[in-house]
């Protein structure tokens, strides 16, 4: 490959230095915008409305996300009776000898179920997790069955488990969307054992241990889950926050670091509850698929209706359900970590608004019209100052591509009137991708012809 590289350039000289160099930005803006390893599911836990999601269904590795299961099923025996949280769990020679992260607990030595609690939230600890599926389970095999059994009960269709701690291997899958399912079972299905995850340190040994979960400290209204990180899934965090009363469950799957993973998290809550309110506030009338030709009245209520009472299974079906697992669950390619080129860091910098100038034709507020002949509908609501900060936001985030697009609201007559947020005088290509771009920053999106 070198030596043809060189007679290349002998041939054909300074021309193609320029292609290579070429060929070299191209494959290099292709690599970064790769990552295989991504994916992110935002939730709204009362109505089990799915409020982002990217690559949510896609087979990902869980590293130590999966302890939230290990979890689920010691709270299980403390609520069954079978264990009380100062019982004593036995510590097995295998048990001591798991790979860190871990708690360096002693062979042949005993640990409370309250301090295994502890180190499996707060420390992640790989050789508790071993002593808490001996102790239930019998074997770690054993147990990992048994968790996958559980993951089936709990509507999980796409995950499976080989071990209790998250320690790498090609057979131990997962979703976000399965991630969040059991995050939100956890919280519904034992409250009173939760605020542990909302812990950041606890004693061992006449030692104060620390976690590793940043969010809880940075990010108002986060008061629980659980982070992970494998060289193969990458930096992974499951995150439970509350706002003005409304509770969010968010995953995040694939980061390169834990620093970007987490400002990723934290656009993605910020987002999830702005458009959660809009939802709750009863003004939001329809989601993009209300488009201009098809919309009447009648076809949708003024208002959302009431969400709906918690129910015991959790359905998050804003979605299409998943299909089957394969039986062969391919190895994920990993990605080299820190990169400058991070994916999540992209998608940060593209959900800030770009600064633009006062007379900048995207910022112009034009009623609807033919003019442009393509668009793209972002939503539809009874109070136009909402639609049009809707189609603000929408515009932001496009700024670098369609310098030519206007901001449209729309009304449309009937019994009471509605107003679109759209954004038109765009050509068909432009508001195809302008709405393939809508889709990934988690907007509702449609693209209109007039």
């Amino acid at each position: 490959m070198v030596t043809a590289t060189i007679t290349t350039i002998r041939r054909h000289g300074i021309g193609a230095i320029a292609l290579l160099a070429c060929l070299a930005i191209f494959m290099a803006a292709s690599t970064a915008q790769a990552n295989p390893r991504y994916a992110a599911i935002v939730v709204d836990v009362e109505s089990g409305e799915v409020l982002h999601a990217a690559n949510a269904d896609e087979t990902r590795y869980p590293a130590s996300l999966t302890k939230m299961m290990t979890l689920y099923m010691l709270f299980e025996e403390l609520e069954r009776g079978n264990l009380q949280l100062d019982s004593r769990l036995p510590v097995s020679a295998y048990a001591a000898s798991r790979q860190a992260s871990k708690l360096y607990v002693k062979a042949g030595s005993t640990l409370p179920v309250e301090t295994a609690i502890q180190a499996l939230v707060i420390r992640s600890a790989n050789d508790v997790a071993v002593v808490v599926a001996e102790a239930l389970g019998g074997s770690e095999t054993n147990f990992a069955r048994m968790m996958t059994d559980k993951a089936r009960q709990l509507g999980m269709p796409r995950t499976t488990f080989r071990n209790p701690n998250g320690l790498p291997d090609a057979g131990q899958t997962t979703t976000a969307r399965d991630m969040a399912t059991l995050s939100i079972r956890l919280m519904q299905d034992f409250p009173q054992y939760y605020p542990y995850f909302s812990q950041t340190r606890f004693s061992w040994n006449g030692q104060t241990i620390t976690g590793h979960n940043r969010l809880l400290d940075n990010y108002p209204g986060a008061d629980g889950m659980k982070t992970g990180f494998i060289r193969a899934s990458g930096f992974n965090v499951a995150t439970s926050a509350v706002r003005d009363g409304r509770r969010l469950v968010s995953v995040v799957m694939g980061g390169f670091t834990a620093a970007s993973r987490d400002a990723h998290m934290s656009d993605l809550l910020d987002r999830g509850f702005v458009r959660a309110s809009l939802y709750g506030r009863g003004d939001w009338v329809a989601q993009a698929d209300f488009s201009g030709d098809r919309m009447s009245i009648e076809a949708a209520p003024a208002a959302m209706p009431a969400a709906p009472a918690r129910q015991p299974e959790l359905q998050l079906a804003s979605l299409p359900a998943p299909e089957p697992l394969p039986s062969a669950q391919p190895e994920l390619p990993e990605t080299a970590q820190g990169s400058a080129a991070d994916p999540i860091r992209d998608l940060i910098a593209r959900s800030e608004p770009a600064a633009v100038a006062p007379d900048r034709a995207l910022h112009r507020l034009e009623p609807a019209g033919p003019t442009g002949g393509w668009g793209v509908q972002v939503g539809a609501f009874s109070d136009p100052d909402n639609a049009r900060s809707l189609a603000s936001r929408a515009a932001d985030r496009l700024t670098s591509e369609l310098t030519g697009a206007r901001i449209a609201v729309d009304e449309a007559g009937g019994p009471q009137k509605i107003f679109r947020a759209r954004l038109v005088n765009l050509d068909e290509n432009q508001a195809y991708r302008a709405c393939r771009s809508l889709t990934r920053e988690g907007m509702d999106c449609m693209v209109v012809n007039f």
